[in-house]
């Protein structure tokens, strides 16, 4: 269904619009918006979509979705011209994509898109959309806790009744344990004695492309999280909540973005709002972060109480963990506050594997703080369920030692509060 730009209709009223190229190339859109629209709504392309959001009618539409497919990279600053004249006439703007750069996309989320959709989309999804653009603002609840309302671009910085112990998860490499230390800290943490109302955690998985904290805990890797990412300088309390998930009742995560985002979406100044938002409501919060150093790992790191970096013994690990040492030396960053965490650390009784670390210490002159044991199987399988090692094996060695460690930083913390 077509809607002209000059003239009224007398059939169904248009309740919202798509705009595109070619409306064609997006089949499984057309379907979705009769399903929810039937007969009210209607088909422009970016030229008569200028010229019907300035018309007084415009209004009365709930919203325009624009779908942009990797042809239309060329058309981003008509695109640009559309978001600005729907959000001048009130009219909410969904953005569908396929194939469209992220640059692209993080240009038009900043311009003031209200949501964004893959192509195709999800069944649901855009039912869920529209139903988002239509619930009514409400007072920050989460999980029965009490989110701070945040300022919004341009106001007093946030303020809240909570100052989080921040701590942070780097893998000097892949499979060296970084994703299972965070997720299990985190659900450790969030864990109190019975009768005692736990700390408020978050998890945040900072890994933009290949992020496994959703999967270790079974977690669905929702678009709010790709919205909240693209558009961080618009970010309010309301939008914070909607892309954290709860697990239990203390625990809340923000996944990885469903789709594969450049780790420099984002930049420093981006990073410390977000850790911000969330230091002030929370008690803690673990982060896990991306193997590689980015812009952003130094506002993290100038932000973490605690740095763990995590290696095993080998030769990959070495290596990494000394091309790090020598970066972060020459950039004259806190290389001391890294803690490091030898994974898969050698048995009591493995006197060659002892040695072996102690060989290794010395070379890279650090001092291994932690040694994890080899969760095994268990620790595997637990991943695999997309559960904390504490559901599925609570015997665990690997379990144990990450209890061990939740329970010295909480008794710290609140050492140093009652002091």
């Amino acid at each position: 269904m077509t809607v002209s730009a000059d003239s009224e209709s007398d059939a169904a009223p248009i309740r919202a619009c798509t705009i595109s190229r070619d409306l064609d190339r997006f089949d499984a859109l057309i379907d979705d918006m009769e399903t929810a629209f039937g007969e009210g709504w209607g088909d422009l392309s970016f030229e008569e979509a200028a010229v019907f959001l300035g018309q007084p009618e415009a209004a009365e539409m709930e919203f325009v979705a624009i779908a942009l497919d990797g042809e239309d990279e060329g058309r981003v600053d008509e695109a640009e011209a559309v978001i600005a004249a729907a959000r001048s006439a009130g009219v909410a703007v969904i953005l569908v994509t396929d194939g469209l750069a992220p640059a692209a996309l993080h240009r038009l989320m900043k311009s003031g898109a209200s949501a964004f959709l893959p192509y195709p989309i999800p069944s649901g999804e855009l039912v869920e959309a529209i139903a988002t653009l239509e619930a009514p603002r409400v007072q920050a609840d989460l999980a029965g806790g009490d989110l701070v309302q945040m300022a919004r671009p341009g106001a007093a910085a946030p303020a809240g009744d909570r100052s989080a112990v921040v701590v942070a998860v780097h893998g000097m490499a892949g499979g060296t344990g970084a994703t299972t230390l965070a997720v299990n800290l985190a659900s450790e943490l969030a864990t109190a004695p019975k009768g005692i109302s736990p700390p408020k955690v978050a998890l945040i998985d900072l890994d933009l492309q290949f992020g496994a904290v959703a999967t270790a805990l079974d977690l669905p890797r929702r678009e709010a999280v790709t919205e909240l990412l693209t558009e961080i300088e618009d970010m309010d309390v309301e939008g914070f909540i909607q892309a954290l998930q709860p697990v239990g009742e203390a625990l809340h995560v923000l996944t990885a973005p469903s789709d594969l985002l450049p780790l420099d979406l984002l930049g420093p100044e981006e990073i410390e709002r977000l850790l911000e938002f969330a230091r002030v409501n929370f008690d803690y919060v673990v982060i896990d972060l991306p193997h590689a150093f980015v812009s952003w790992t130094e506002a993290v790191m100038n932000a973490a109480h605690l740095y763990f970096g995590t290696l095993e013994l080998d030769m990959r690990s070495a290596q990494n963990a000394l091309r790090v040492i020598r970066a972060l030396r020459a950039e004259a960053l806190p290389v001391e506050k890294i803690r490091w965490v030898l994974n898969r650390a050698p048995k009591g009784m493995d006197l060659q594997g002892k040695a072996r670390v102690k060989r290794m210490a010395e070379s890279l002159e650090i001092k291994l703080d932690l040694q994890l044991p080899d969760g095994l199987k268990p620790a595997q399988q637990a991943a695999d369920a997309g559960k904390a090692l504490a559901e599925v094996a609570p015997k665990n060695p690997l379990r144990r030692e990450i209890e061990k460690l939740a329970q010295s930083i909480h008794e710290r913390n609140v050492g140093e509060e009652a002091a």
